[in-house]
């Protein structure tokens, strides 16, 4: 296991028009985990609950509400919450691992990929989401391992959240938090706290308890990320951070962003976007979220590392659809090392079927020169001709819902066919 220091994380982008073509939000995230950790992709339908039931999260016991929305995740196959996802109001959320002047806390409570999970499984709309997920943070505290290993890794957590018109980014420290309406344009989000003076909602006693750590005189301009965290605010989108990287490229596409430049930009390798290493680049999703109600929201997930080297698959809510068998991982029950005290004595094999064949063609992919390059290029062509079936849907809506049922599924079934 590579070290972890300096802390890495992932990256979440988000266009809105118009710095997104065609009336379309669009919305992307590379999730950066320990290489050896398994991704998966999974569908949760909407649920009816009995009022108060407990539900049990990663490591604790929340109270569960009494309906559910249906989801789509990406996920660490070892936890019970979500690295991004989407739900079937097109409410979609990432978030990011954020350090700062507060101690992060060791002690078990929500992980932020808990509250991803139930932010979207919660709201319908971005800003209710953001509710959610603050209500939680208030009721039951972030924290606890974020890794399956008996090493710590641990960090407060920010958070884009996207619908089909507006996003939020909200950023914590602790139980404190601030969020900045996003209305037009673009905003991503790094490993570092990026609100600074533009704060739209925020905990109540955010700014006093600054004050009382000596982290703001409350004399000046109340500046969220120089208050809370180590952050050279004034150089943010100069230096050359990924969070600063990330921000030159959507600038560089403004006005013309659709879900291939979300695509590309999750690839890029040079910007330190598409991680390789210790971390890397363990699942991939992007969002695109028609303004017109009238048009589905398309979701597409690669459920394999290196977005390079793998194919982005189109999901679509409908009626019907069944479980994403082959980006399942498998599950161990109470008999999960996670489950069991101590935590992570041991580690199954989590592999899902989509994960262990696109393991090896990427080995081909790597050494075999000339099979290596025709497979990436299947891969590619398959993707090319699901990216314009979807393009056709976005402008004249679906055609047929049993076309699109198993439309993910089907899309695997033919990535796994290239494979061999």
């Amino acid at each position: 296991m590579a070290a972890l220091s300096p802390p890495r994380s992932c990256d979440t982008f988000v266009a809105l028009p118009p710095a997104a073509a065609g009336a379309r939000v669009v919305f992307g995230k590379n999730s950066d985990r320990p290489s050896d950790e398994v991704q998966e992709v999974l569908y949760v339908p909407a649920a009816a609950h009995p009022a108060g039931a407990p539900l049990e999260c990663t490591y604790i016991t929340v109270e569960q509400v009494e309906r559910t929305y249906a989801v789509v995740l990406s996920r660490p196959s070892w936890l019970w919450g979500a690295e991004m996802g989407a739900n079937e109001h097109g409410v979609c959320i990432g978030n990011e691992a954020v350090w700062g002047r507060e101690e992060v806390c060791g002690a078990e409570a929500l992980l932020g990929m808990d509250l991803v999970r139930l932010g979207l499984e919660r709201a319908d709309t971005a800003e209710k989401a953001l509710t959610v997920i603050v209500d939680l943070l208030e009721k039951y505290g972030q924290g606890g391992n974020c890794m399956e290993s008996h090493m710590a890794f641990t960090y407060h957590n920010s958070f884009l959240i996207a619908d089909r018109k507006e996003a939020w980014v909200l950023e914590t420290s602790g139980k404190y938090w601030a969020a900045e309406k996003v209305e037009g344009g673009v905003r991503n989000i790094s490993n570092q706290l990026s609100i600074t003076t533009k704060i739209d909602r925020e905990h109540p006693e955010m700014k006093e308890y600054a004050k009382s750590k000596g982290w703001w005189d409350g004399e000046k301009e109340f500046d969220f990320a120089a208050a809370y965290s180590y952050v050279n605010t004034a150089r943010m989108t100069t230096s050359r951070s990924r969070y600063c990287e990330g921000y030159k490229l959507l600038n560089k596409h403004k006005g013309t962003i659709t879900s291939e430049t979300m695509m590309e930009i999750l690839r890029d390798k040079e910007s330190g976007i598409n991680m390789e290493g210790g971390f890397m680049t363990t699942g991939s999703m992007v969002s695109v979220l028609p303004q017109d109600p009238n048009l589905p929201c398309i979701h597409f997930f690669t459920g394999t590392p290196d977005p390079a080297r793998s194919v982005f698959k189109p999901f679509i809510f409908v009626p019907g659809i069944t479980e994403l068998l082959k980006t399942s991982s498998p599950t161990f029950g109470s008999d999960d090392p996670v489950k069991k005290q101590p935590r992570f004595q041991s580690k199954p094999d989590r592999r899902h079927e989509l994960y262990k064949k696109h393991e090896s063609a990427a080995v081909v992919m790597e050494t075999m020169k000339g099979k290596g390059k025709k497979m990436l290029e299947e891969i590619q062509k398959l993707e090319k001709k699901k990216m314009s079936e979807m393009e056709s849907i976005l402008q004249n809506g679906c055609p047929d819902i049993n076309q699109v049922v198993n439309l993910f599924s089907q899309c695997v079934d033919e990535e796994l066919k290239i494979y061999g």
